[in-house]
C-alpha cells in the first residue's frame, strides 16, 4: 500500500521533511532512488541527456561501491547525488545508532546534504538527529514503477495525473523498476518538455529555502 500523490495533510505534519519545490515557473524535479547499476543507471543518464534534464539520484553506498565508474559518469554529468544509506535500511525496523552508523558509512562516498529515507520511513529520533546534518528529501509523486501489480501504462499515468509545478518525482534506477521505467521516463521527459516544463536537480540551498517558505 502507498499513496501516489502525498496528501497535503501529511505534507503539513511533517513540515521539516522537503516534499515538493513551492514553483511559479514549469520546473520539476525527477529523482532515481536505489542505483547506481550497470543495468539500469547509463540508461537513464542518456535519457535525460536528450532533454537537457538534470535529476537527482539518491544512492545506495553499497551500490557506489560495487559501481564507482557508474556514480562518476552521474557527477559528470552534472547531477546532483543524496544518501539512501549504505544497505537501503528501513528506518523502522532498525535501531538508531546502526542507522545512523550505515549512513555515514554511504557518506563517506555520497558526498551530499540531501538525505532520503528509504521506503520514505522514519522514527521520530531518527529524524530529529538527520535534521541537524541533513535536508530530508520526500516526494510529492511516486511512480510506482517499483509495482509489479500495476502495468506501464498505469504507472505513467500516476506520474501525468499527479504532476504539477515544482513537483518532486520519485523513479528508481533498478532492476525492479526496470520494465515500467523505460517505458514511462522517455514519455514523461517528452510531455512535459512539449508543455514547457524544465527538469532540474535538486540543491541543498533551494530546499533550505522552501523549508522557511513553509515554515
Amino acid at each position: 500500500m502507498y499513496l501516489v500523490k502525498t496528501p497535503r495533510f501529511i505534507q503539513n505534519f511533517f513540515p521539516n521533511f522537503t516534499w515538493r519545490i513551492p514553483s511559479k515557473d514549469k520546473r520539476i524535479f525527477l529523482t532515481f532512488d536505489d542505483g547506481p547499476i550497470p543495468e539500469v543507471t547509463p540508461w537513464v543518464l542518456e535519457q535525460l541527456e536528450q532533454y537537457n534534464a538534470k535529476a537527482t539520484f539518491f544512492c545506495v553506498g553499497d551500490n557506489v561501491q560495487k559501481y564507482p565508474e557508474i556514480f562518476k559518469q552521474v557527477l559528470e554529468a552534472g547531477h546532483s547525488v543524496g544518501n539512501h544509506t549504505f544497505n537501503h535500511l528501513n528506518g523502522w525496523g532498525a535501531e538508531n545508532i546502526p542507522y545512523f552508523h550505515n549512513i555515514r558509512r554511504c557518506a563517506r562516498m555520497v558526498k551530499s546534504s540531501l538525505f532520503r529515507p528509504p521506503y520514505g520511513r522514519l522514527m521520530p529520533k531518527q529524524a530529529q538527529f538527520l535534521q541537524r546534518h541533513y535536508r530530508i528529501i520526500m516526494w510529492d509523486v511516486l511512480s510506482g514503477d517499483f509495482d509489479p501489480k500495476i502495468t506501464k501504462e498505469q504507472c505513467l499515468n500516476n506520474v501525468i495525473r499527479n504532476t504539477s509545478k515544482g513537483s518532486i518525482i520519485v523513479f528508481h534506477d533498478s532492476i525492479k523498476a526496470k520494465d515500467k521505467l523505460t517505458y514511462v521516463l522517455p514519455k514523461v521527459l517528452e510531455y512535459y518538455s512539449k508543455m514547457g516544463y524544465t527538469f532540474e536537480a535538486l540543491s541543498s540551498e533551494e530546499t533550505e529555502q522552501s523549508l522557511r517558505r513553509s515554515a
